[in-house]
């Protein structure tokens, strides 16, 4: 047994436990308290298992929850940035990659490398699995603020500019999903006041979002 390579997997193992203290800013279902990463991140790989049918494409399920469960790690160094704040993209990738470049890099060569390749394919979503992995990542905290009473949109006063310009890719991983959540979450929580409509259309840019 090479002790070494075994203490370098067991030493990452341990690092990932510190993902369970990053917290996001949208709630649980119940409105209780703020998901952190971990939750988040369980929750989406049981979404890939039980929605893989509604992928755009077929999609090797394993990876695509492979991808899933490392793609927030980066935030243990990182932190979490909130999805409509004022961080750029590129100040976002830029503290991301340092992270999994010092997190990844915990792990024997071969295996470091490994799984910094899937991170970078969840960023880069060149591939149905990444495709099917970043819609499921806008849905899962959608579905959790239509659960809260759209508690984190209405602290952050979010406009629905904001929302569909997050989700112009959404449904490049799975249409089916992505139409599910305008018509039953996004332009509901419009219509209750909980996202402000900033568009002058009652709404109606949210079905001029294009997919592929």
């Amino acid at each position: 047994m090479d002790q070494e390579r075994l203490q370098r997997q067991m030493s990452f193992v341990l690092e990932l436990d510190k993902e369970k203290e990053i917290f996001r800013q949208n709630y649980l279902a119940d409105g209780s308290r703020k998901e952190n990463d971990a939750e988040h991140a369980w929750h989406m790989a049981l979404m890939a298992i039980l929605l893989k049918e509604y992928a755009n494409e077929p999609v090797d399920v394993l990876k695509t929850v492979t991808m899933i469960l490392l793609h927030d790690v980066v935030e243990i160094d990182a932190g979490d940035t909130y999805a409509y704040g004022e961080t750029t993209k590129a100040e976002q990738h830029a503290r991301e990659a340092e992270a999994a470049d010092r997190l990844f890099g915990m792990l024997p060569e071969d295996q470091g490398r490994e799984l910094r390749s899937l991170w970078d394919e969840f960023e880069e979503m060149k591939t149905p699995e990444a495709r099917f992995a970043r819609t499921l990542d806008n849905i899962q905290p959608a579905m959790l603020n239509k659960a809260s009473g759209g508690k984190s949109w209405i602290e952050h006063e979010v406009k629905l500019s904001k929302v569909l310009k997050r989700n112009s890719y959404t449904g490049n991983g799975s249409k089916t999903l992505w139409d599910y959540s305008r018509e039953n979450i996004i332009m509901e929580a419009v219509a209750q006041g909980k996202i402000i409509d900033d568009t002058g259309n009652d709404g109606d840019t949210a079905y001029d979002v294009q997919h592929p």
